[in-house]
């Protein structure tokens, strides 16, 4: 019964969504309209847990200028009858309860995305799944995600980004970003400065200083048994930074950068590092960064990377336990990249660590051994229907084997092929989870997709 109902709310949701669709697809085609619409239909199929689910898509998407709209309700079910017309309906799609979820942590991500202009634009905003949220100079947040545990739960986020420019007032600025919406749990901001910007002295008019203060006030939210008296842990990060654009020209672009930042302790103090660091692109295709880190004891750089729901609750005990696992050390980063064919193949690679040697001695401490990230795309237009995207991300990095063992990685791909309006995308994802005991530590999700755009 329960199936039915939500199997009936499906199709009245569907109907609802292709009529809305195709007054709006009929819209659009007026002639100077200004509005773009899509509407794919997905069919396919994914894994969650140990089950594999077949999986159908409702995917609109609406576009006026800068700002769009996409939406993402996905029916995941499995059949069940030996004659193949019973079927039994993945009710933590739909029920809050059996998704471990409050009604609004549930519905509101079925909002894939709202957003409006860019980053870097005066005006950003977006609200849904974020991958990608950096403030300042990226040293307390940067590339941060909340994407990490789809298929099986999308997380709510908002970036919003002001600048003064946008009122012809270019002396302040604000960056703001909150991983979602319905906990709050992850909370950040920073405001930044021209001081000179109304002078005409020549490349000091460009310099830009902020300061950046983010809290995590759930570091045990993914944690299945928390420690007693968790919900009153936080973690603090605050910094200052500056950014000064030197070159922009065709043949080189570089800007210099720097930050200090404070990690608090509930019991002693804080723990302290800062960088300094040089960025921009040759010949325009070529982007490149290096930096030299200064870390104090217990600090770590980069608190709130792409990777850091899986490693929140073990941070916030590196920084809060009192004890030193990482002593004071002098570090790297550095990145290489390019971008070819106006952004359609992109590939960059970046790598930091400590400049001491490899530990002899497996320790806990990841900070100890270099970490990788790597991003390849290969976009829409250039091969034929395919389009392609991978990222990689290792810790833990002690030698050539331990580099392509998926221990400590964070493993994603999709190929997709279009002929048509039809699109069939293969995904994968392999995360090792931390917190986790035995095999379950790796959390490996594969699907197979075909859509249709519809208008």
């Amino acid at each position: 019964m329960v199936e039915k109902r939500m199997l009936r709310g499906f199709v009245i949701i569907l109907m609802m969504i292709l009529t809305v669709s195709f007054l709006v697809a009929e819209e659009s085609t007026e002639e100077g309209s200004g509005m773009d619409f899509g509407f794919d239909l997905g069919i396919g199929a994914e894994t969650i847990g140990d089950t594999v689910y077949q999986t159908l898509t409702l995917s609109p998407d609406f576009a006026i200028g800068k700002f769009g709209v996409g939406i993402d309700i996905t029916l995941h079910y499995t059949f069940t009858g030996g004659d193949g017309t019973e079927f039994t309906i993945y009710s933590g799609d739909w029920v809050p309860a059996d998704a471990g979820l409050n009604f609004m942590e549930l519905y509101l991500p079925k909002i894939r995305y709202v957003r409006y202009g860019l980053k870097g634009d005066p005006l950003f905003v977006k609200l849904g799944s974020i991958d990608d949220a950096t403030l300042g100079n990226g040293f307390i947040m940067g590339e941060y995600a909340n994407t990490l545990f789809l298929p099986t739960r999308r997380i709510f986020g908002l970036s919003f980004d002001m600048d003064g420019s946008l009122f012809k007032f270019p002396l302040l600025g604000i960056e703001t970003f909150v991983d979602d919406l319905t906990a709050f749990d992850i909370i950040a901001a920073r405001l930044y400065v021209r001081p000179l910007c109304f002078t005409e002295i020549p490349i000091l008019k460009n310099l830009e200083v902020g300061t950046t203060l983010a809290l995590d006030i759930d570091p045990y939210k993914y944690i299945d048994t928390p420690p007693e008296g968790s919900e009153d842990y936080s973690s603090t990060v605050f910094g200052f930074d500056f950014l000064l654009p030197i070159l922009s020209n065709p043949v080189i672009s570089l800007a210099g950068f720097g930050d200090i930042a404070f990690i608090g302790k509930q019991a002693e103090g804080s723990a302290t590092g800062g960088m300094l660091g040089v960025g921009g692109r040759f010949f325009s295709f070529l982007p490149y960064g290096l930096q030299l880190r200064i870390l104090g004891q217990n600090f770590i750089p980069v608190y709130f990377d792409s990777s850091y729901d899986l490693y929140r609750s073990a941070k916030y005990e590196l920084v809060n336990s009192g004890n030193t696992y990482s002593d004071s050390s002098v570090g790297y980063y550095g990145s290489l990249g390019f971008s070819l064919l106006e952004d359609k193949i992109i590939f960059n690679v970046a790598i930091d660590g400590p400049f001491a040697p490899v530990p002899e001695t497996l320790t806990e401490n990841y900070l100890d051994y270099p970490h990788l990230q790597a991003v390849f795309i290969l976009a829409e237009g250039l091969l034929a229907g395919f389009s392609f995207d991978a990222s990689y991300e290792k810790k833990f990095i002690q030698d050539f084997a331990s580099l392509i063992d998926a221990t400590d990685a964070v493993i994603e791909a999709n190929i997709n092929y279009q002929t048509g309006p039809a699109v069939i995308t293969l995904t994968y994802s392999l995360k090792y989870n931390p917190n986790a005991e035995g095999d379950d530590r790796w959390e490996t999700t594969a699907g197979l997709k075909s859509s249709i755009s519809l208008f």
